[in-house]
């Protein structure tokens, strides 16, 4: 049974390619209620902020080829294309907040302890089956893995996180599920359920994640 209340399968448009400049971006185009109609794994479901609609993307924001302890570690695996790499917040099954590096390549995705350089988790992108974000704007998104466990993070470039894994996985396991609800389970650890709630207030969103 799925755990979410509402689940979109989408398939992401080539981005258009008129010009040399257009193909290092995606463009991104605002309705008039600031709700997303043609964006990618969004189809007009997620509130975006509007410095989202028109960011270019730049994919590797550590410059990952300079760093011989990121490199050493994508060597290892055999993995050499970098398709994202920046920091980001994972929470932890207890709850904490940790500062991770976060690389996305054409086979897996890297969580690194970027004090240690030390790998904590590598997830092949076929074993990813979907992503669970909220309808509002938030940075929160979740990355859904049943053969193992999942992994709610938070980042304020989600948006293209979540692009760029649709773009992936499309090759690695076909379509990926994309889904939207203001409150998603996810499973913390292999016996541990968490719920995170998600509520528009007066000046932002309230984010809670309870045990379940």
């Amino acid at each position: 049974m799925d755990r979410f209340k509402s689940v979109r399968r989408v398939q992401i448009q080539n981005p258009s390619r008129e010009d040399d400049e257009d193909e290092k971006r995606i463009r991104l185009k605002a309705s008039n209620n600031n709700v997303t109609d043609d964006q990618g794994p969004f189809m007009g479901v997620k509130v975006r902020r509007r410095a989202s609609l028109h960011r270019d993307f730049k994919g590797d924001y550590l410059n990952v080829s300079s760093d011989p302890y990121l490199i050493k570690i994508l060597e290892k695996q055999g993995d050499r294309q970098v398709l994202f790499a920046d920091k980001i917040l994972k929470f932890t099954g207890s709850g904490k907040m940790k500062r991770r590096t976060l690389l996305i390549t054409d086979f897996a995705i890297y969580i690194i302890d970027p004090e240690t350089n030390a790998l904590k988790r590598r997830i092949a992108l076929a074993a990813v089956d979907k992503l669970c974000l909220s309808e509002l704007s938030d940075n929160f998104f979740a990355i859904i893995v049943p053969t193992e466990y999942d992994c709610l993070m938070a980042s304020t470039r989600k948006t293209e996180i979540v692009t760029v894994l649709a773009e992936a996985t499309k090759s690695a396991s076909g379509e990926l599920e994309v889904a939207f609800s203001n409150r998603f389970e996810y499973n913390a650890a292999a016996a541990m359920v968490k719920e995170v709630q998600f509520e528009e207030v007066e000046g932002g969103v309230k984010t809670r994640i309870v045990n379940k």
